[in-house]
């Protein structure tokens, strides 16, 4: 098959990772983005289409659309929609209609550029395309192509879906086991994660028990209950927190490579890209998980934490090199058997029929 995905960013390699997967089994697959992230994750075609990502976007978002556009939390929203929609205020829609008019002449051209009308199948790694009405995707759909909406982040928590885009997806997929209590008609598949690019850690063993946080977004992470109490075990015990944030991707693995424990995240809504990586790494893990996933995979290896237990939870890690050997050698094999991407990219063709 022929297969285009258009992503607004790589968010956390899930886009190019699926492409690839999808690549090795022998499908003509590609990748569009609108621009790219500051942890510069490999692409494949990048428009860098401009008003998309600049510097203090995220204030102007709180300007025309207030709080609710931009803010992220480590809770599962409340569910007064179902699924929640994006429905732009005035201030909004005229932001859009300038950004995507200046936008038009480059899609065009891009379209003529790949052939677009080659492609079997269009999957958006975000459940938007290049239009936030939907003209572009409702217009692939008339021509007989098969439409995917995976989700990832928090696409669904803060924006909600497009509805012209829901209502004519062929399938909606998700790899945030979240999402199963935000939309009526929604699979859950694993991150697809490229466990070849990871080998077991070596921290250093210079008696202090490195622990490891990296927070792409304090709030969601739950980041400031978590820094304190490691904060605290540094003046009981021989540990030291390694703070990871705001540094290029490789860098970033580096220094989590050096870590006896990670902690990804506390909240509701489960592990991220963070905890597969250091679980990749053999590195025991603590994090919550969304409810009912410790029912849907109860071979999980991560010591689950909240707010209650997360303190005397890293004790028991801190005091027990057993336990933390264990665990790291059961994370290894977890994330292969669940998150291989050729795995994921088989599921999602299974329930889309192709």
């Amino acid at each position: 098959m022929k297969i285009l995905h258009i992503a607004p960013f790589n968010v956390a390699g899930v886009p190019i990772t699926l492409v690839k997967a999808e690549r090795e089994l022998g499908h003509d697959s590609r990748l569009i983005t609108l621009g790219k992230t500051r942890q510069a994750y490999e692409e494949d075609i990048c428009l860098n289409l401009p008003f998309l990502n600049f510097m203090g976007l995220k204030s102007f978002k709180r300007l025309i659309g207030g709080k609710k556009r931009v803010y992220v939390s480590n809770k599962t929203p409340s569910r007064n929609e179902f699924p929640l929609q994006w429905t732009p205020n005035k201030a909004e829609k005229i932001f859009i209609l300038f950004r995507e008019s200046i936008w038009q002449k480059k899609v065009n051209r891009m379209f003529e550029e790949i052939n677009i009308d080659q492609f079997d199948v269009i999957q958006l790694d975000g459940g938007v395309g290049f239009y936030r009405n939907g003209r572009d995707i409702l217009e692939f759909k008339r021509r007989g192509k098969k439409i995917i909406c995976c989700y990832t982040g928090s696409d669904l928590r803060v924006r909600g879906i497009i509805p012209q885009i829901d209502a004519i997806s062929d399938l909606n997929v998700t790899v945030e086991f979240d999402h199963l209590q935000l939309h009526p008609n929604i699979s859950h598949v694993c991150f697809p994660f490229e466990m070849s690019k990871f080998r077991a850690n070596s921290p250093p063993d210079d008696k202090i028990i490195y622990i490891g946080h990296a927070p792409t977004n304090r709030a969601a992470k739950g980041s400031d209950f978590i820094i304190p109490v490691v904060k605290k075990l540094e003046r009981e015990y021989p540990v030291k927190l390694r703070l990871i944030e705001n540094l290029p991707y490789e860098e970033a693995l580096k220094r989590k490579s050096l870590c006896h424990i990670f902690i990804d995240q506390i909240g509701d809504l489960g592990y991220g890209i963070n905890g597969l990586e250091s679980l990749a790494m053999g590195i025991p893990t603590c994090s919550c998980l969304a409810a009912g996933f410790d029912e849907e995979y109860p071979d999980n290896p991560f010591i689950v934490i909240d707010k209650n237990n997360l303190e005397s939870r890293l004790i028991h890690l801190i005091q027990d090199r057993g336990l933390r050997m264990k665990k790291g050698l059961e994370g290894r094999e977890w994330v292969r058997k669940y998150h291989d991407p050729v795995k994921v990219v088989k599921r999602i063709h299974e329930l889309a029929g192709i």
